[in-house]
């Protein structure tokens, strides 16, 4: 038997009500992350046109190290950030007690790892799927910038082999 959509208490109404209140929430929280993710990248497409016209990319293998190196830890710390964010969301919302719970909570949803060793309550957990979709989006940026570095350093290898050659 299918419960009828609204109870005579307005119980049920309540609960709708209240769902989509948590996910605007966590709307409101992943659009807070891609402004986070837009800026660290950003601050890696300004640092990799910096570095060409001081002759860093020409420099080779070492070269490349650096940017590609310097890409990845500003993209974990954005990804950081975002998971501490989702952390003290978590906290404000009256589900963890501890920043260092929400902190970890937070990271296993974000990496979409799904221990389930600490579950949220029945009335929050939209947050947690919400923080999935978030980590596997920005994940997909994150990507797409990193292929796009890559590809912006084959070209000034592809130069420093030739010189070295000559």
């Amino acid at each position: 038997m299918h419960p009828r959509p609204f109870s005579g208490d307005g119980r049920r109404f309540f609960r709708v009500e209240r769902t989509v209140g948590v996910i605007l929430l966590g709307v409101t929280v992943v659009i807070f992350c891609l402004f986070i993710q837009v800026l660290a990248s950003v601050v890696v497409i300004r640092n990799v046109a910096r570095f060409e016209p001081e002759g860093v990319l020409l420099g080779g293998l070492w070269g490349a190290v650096l940017v590609l190196g310097g890409t990845v830890l500003i993209l974990l710390a954005s990804f950081l950030v975002q998971i501490a964010l989702w952390a003290v969301v978590f906290i404000l919302c009256g589900e963890f007690t501890d920043f260092e719970t929400a902190l970890y909570h937070s990271g296993v949803n974000y990496a979409t790892l799904g221990y389930g060793d600490i579950v949220m309550s029945p009335g929050w957990r939209a947050l947690g799927f919400l923080e999935a979709v978030n980590g596997t989006l920005m994940g997909g940026l994150a990507a797409a910038l990193l292929f796009a570095v890559i590809g912006g350093l084959r070209q000034p290898l592809q130069k420093a082999r030739s010189a070295d050659r000559h």
